[in-house]
């Protein structure tokens, strides 16, 4: 049984279906598509922390379908610019689970991974699958991946 982990990028999906689809994104859909036929070794969805009772409620639906997830303040700094991302993060739980799977899942449009996919597929012939929004997905991280999967209507809630 291929071995899998799955890396969430939650605020890049979030805005970018919403966006794209005004919508939101299926996490049931993806854990039916993604685990599949596969053992789950790692699933971890990353977010920002909030007090919002809904973004609470959430964060808990993610850990019923089976996610750790894990939360990062969002910082609002003097100048009236924000931080809030988990790039680094999910690029080093990536990199140190990729020896142990056969096939990593990423969720994200950021073509900031490119350069970790490359290095993960070099150095340990792990499959790389992403799935992003079209048109919102960066060309390299698409040409970077084994595998891309559009996020198109089967992969929203209500199925727009």
């Amino acid at each position: 049984m291929e071995k899998v982990a799955i890396f969430v990028d939650v605020q890049n999906i979030y805005y970018t279906t919403k966006e794209k689809y005004q919508a939101n994104f299926d996490y049931n859909q993806l854990w039916y598509i993604a685990t599949q036929g596969r053992k789950v070794v790692e699933a971890n969805a990353y977010a920002i922390a909030s007090q919002d009772p809904k973004q609470r409620q959430f964060h808990h639906i993610l850990r019923g379908i089976g996610f750790n997830v894990k939360l990062k303040p969002f910082i609002q700094r003097r100048d009236g610019s924000s931080k809030g991302d988990w790039d680094v993060g999910i690029a080093l739980d990536i990199y140190e689970v990729a020896d142990k799977v056969d096939r990593v899942v990423l969720l994200s449009g950021d073509g900031d991974f490119d350069v970790l996919v490359q290095r993960v597929q070099q150095r340990f012939g792990t499959k790389i699958d992403v799935f992003a929004v079209p048109g919102l997905c960066a060309q390299s991280l698409i040409d970077a991946c084994d595998t891309y999967i559009p996020i198109e209507k089967e992969l929203l809630l209500g199925n727009v």
